[in-house]
């Protein structure tokens, strides 16, 4: 045993040195059917090969247990390649000393072998030699053993290959039983086959006269307007001091970046604001940009711009932000309104006596229909702060719908309630939690 496998290693080593690279496997996946044949390798052993031969006492295939293998493939040289294979069978295994089990049970063998091939990938048909190691799982038996076979490859157009391969197994350890497996399959290479490219290295060329470039811009004579002076080659070698894109020769303004429009000068600014003339709408005016050059206008004339006027219409002081001044008697008749507002205790109810002052405030906002009012309720903080406001929001409520029953518009009142966030006096006392109850009124025109 040990001189066969010395031999097929010097065979392999030989044909490693002899070879050529141009023929060697690419790595390749392939899928086999397998058969197990352990009768045979039985009566072989029991009466000797030639004598199952001439008896013809081996198994047929209907007798074999049939599986399925996976194998890996990569050529390690011309004439050898790599091949790496697991296989399961389900097969009843005659484990040697032990009590044959009929039931079946999956076989699993994985082996590590080298294909001796008698002739390289170049040939659509070439015979091989195999030899490896291997191992075995079975139920609970693990054991190892060494495969040796012959096998035939087919080799489709290089890109995959057919594989008929029989093997003799022999034990290495006491678990692992003698027997025949044979495999056909097919075998596909993982990636493509690259061709190197042929480089050709061209014919050195032939030194050019050197250029000439008199004054150093890196634009040749030939090509250069200015060839005296520095330039640059986007104005064909003439000097740009203010970088505007007109050639100093052709620029007004030499030394500042203007248009063509101008002769190489800015666009002028008459106003100073910042807006050229161009897109100046009042070219002789200071503005600003958003008014396209113009000054923010003032629709009626009280020194306040319309941005900041909340009455572009009508004049009034920037005090009041453009509108006019209401008369202050009437600010105090409406303040004077809301300390005279009263509501039935842990109520939004309001009590008759409080109708005169808002009758008072009605009459108010009939008479001037651009006034507006702001109505705030607030609490003092006795019991929780939700609640206080939800109330004062109630109380403040309440008194706009008051005026709005007696005609005033809903739509310039506000009612906003802040409970017991802004108080006026010290809650401490019975006196400052009294003037923390109340409502207030604020009159306004914008």
């Amino acid at each position: 045993m040990n001189k066969f496998l010395l031999s097929l290693l010097a065979l392999g080593f030989a044909t490693m040195a002899s070879g050529q690279n141009s023929y060697r496997k690419a790595p390749a996946l392939g899928l086999h059917f397998t058969l197990t044949d352990f009768n045979t390798a039985a009566s072989i052993r029991s009466k000797g090969l030639t004598s199952v031969i001439n008896s013809k006492e081996w198994s047929r295939t209907k007798n074999m247990a049939v599986g399925m293998g996976l194998s890996y493939m990569e050529g390690l040289s011309d004439h050898i390649d790599f091949a790496g294979t697991l296989a399961g069978t389900f097969v009843a295994y005659p484990v040697p000393n032990k009590r044959f089990v009929t039931n079946e049970r999956l076989l699993l063998e994985g082996t590590a072998m080298a294909n001796l091939k008698l002739l390289t990938d170049k040939y659509w048909v070439s015979p091989y030699i195999s030899a490896g190691v291997g191992i075995s799982k079975y139920s609970a038996y693990y054991g190892a053993f060494i495969p040796m076979g012959v096998g035939l490859q087919v080799n489709l157009y290089n890109e995959a290959f057919i594989l008929v391969n029989s093997q003799y197994r022999v034990p290495v350890t006491e678990n692992t039983a003698h027997h025949l497996f044979h495999s056909v399959g097919v075998a596909g290479n993982i990636f493509k086959h690259k061709e190197k490219p042929v480089v050709v290295v061209p014919p050195p060329p032939a030194k050019p006269e050197p250029p000439k470039d008199r004054d150093g811009d890196g634009i040749l004579d030939t090509d250069d307007k200015c060839p005296d002076v520095k330039g640059i080659a986007s104005l064909q070698g003439c000097p740009d001091r203010d970088g505007d894109g007109i050639a100093d020769g052709d620029d007004s303004c030499p030394d500042k970046a203007g248009t063509a429009k101008y002769k190489g000068c800015p666009v002028p600014d008459t106003d100073g604001d910042g807006i050229n003339d161009e897109n100046d709408k009042c070219p002789a005016v200071a503005g600003v940009a958003r008014y396209n050059g113009c000054p923010v206008p003032d629709t009626d004339g009280d020194g306040v711009n319309d941005e900041e006027d909340k009455c572009v219409d009508k004049p009034g002081p920037a005090s009041n932000n453009g509108c006019p001044e209401i008369a202050q008697a009437v600010i105090e008749r409406v303040k004077n309104a809301a300390g005279n507002i009263f509501f039935a205790t842990g109520s939004a109810k309001l009590l008759p006596k409080s109708f005169k002052a808002l009758n008072d405030v009605v009459k108010i906002m009939a008479n001037d229909p651009t006034l507006m009012l702001d109505i705030e309720g607030h609490t003092d903080n006795t019991g929780k702060p939700e609640k206080n406001t939800a109330l004062s929001q109630n109380r403040a409520n309440a008194v706009m719908a008051y005026l709005k029953s007696k005609g005033v518009d809903g739509a310039k009142m506000q009612a906003n309630g802040f409970g017991q966030d802004q108080p006026v006096a010290d809650n401490k006392t019975a006196a400052g939690r009294a003037k923390n109850r109340r409502v207030e009124m604020k009159i306004r025109n914008y």
